[in-house]
């Protein structure tokens, strides 16, 4: 992997747990990530691809290169509630929220949608996208992760990721694969210096 005269980007977020993903998807193409606190304006939206858009154009002007992730669950039998509300909903009703919710539904089918957006030092935004097919459990099951991670188990295979390693989730995760195509781009316009 071929050494990047500006390697690093700014993670505008304040989950620490996303950091330690996107560090090490991104390790791989030798880029550097560091979390920053930016004042990021969420609206409401049904579109992943908005609420990321429209928070990177609202962040004050700023010469570095900057990204914004936001995720959602969409369960088929909820009519893919929660949606771009996952975060939300994860804070009020929690993984035992959806279980309830879920608890007479026997086709259990969902994904989850990771949408990473860059800004980069001429102001142009760049939209990444990352998903992974999967099912909700019956019950809550491990200790890693974070948000609903403990209820979903990824196609083809038997852990949720919240009882996989992060390097197992990075494999596998709608995140883990939008900072890969992060990093892929991101390797590709080196010698744009964007």
């Amino acid at each position: 992997m071929p050494h990047l005269i500006d390697n690093k980007v700014y993670f505008v977020t304040g989950n620490d747990k996303k950091v330690l993903e996107a560090k090490q998807v991104l390790s791989n193409y030798s880029i550097q990530i560091e979390k920053i606190k930016m004042n990021k304006i969420e609206i409401q939206s049904d579109r992943l691809e908005s609420i990321v858009s429209y928070a990177l154009k609202q962040m004050p002007e700023d010469s570095r290169r900057i990204i914004v992730e936001d995720s959602g669950l969409f369960v088929k039998a909820l009519n893919n509630f929660p949606g771009p509300y996952s975060s939300y909903v994860f804070r009020k009703i929690g993984c035992e929220g959806i279980l309830k919710l879920m608890q007479n539904e026997t086709i259990r089918t969902a994904k989850f949608v990771s949408i990473i957006g860059l800004r980069n030092k001429n102001k142009e935004i760049f939209i990444f996208k990352g998903e992974v097919d999967g099912k909700i459990t019956y019950k809550k099951a491990g200790r890693f992760g974070f948000g609903f991670d403990p209820i979903f188990v990824p196609n083809g295979c038997e852990q949720t990721f919240a009882q996989m390693r992060i390097y197992q989730k990075n494999a596998l995760s709608h995140r883990g694969k939008a900072f890969k195509a992060v990093g892929e781009w991101v390797c590709s316009q080196m010698t744009k210096h964007i």
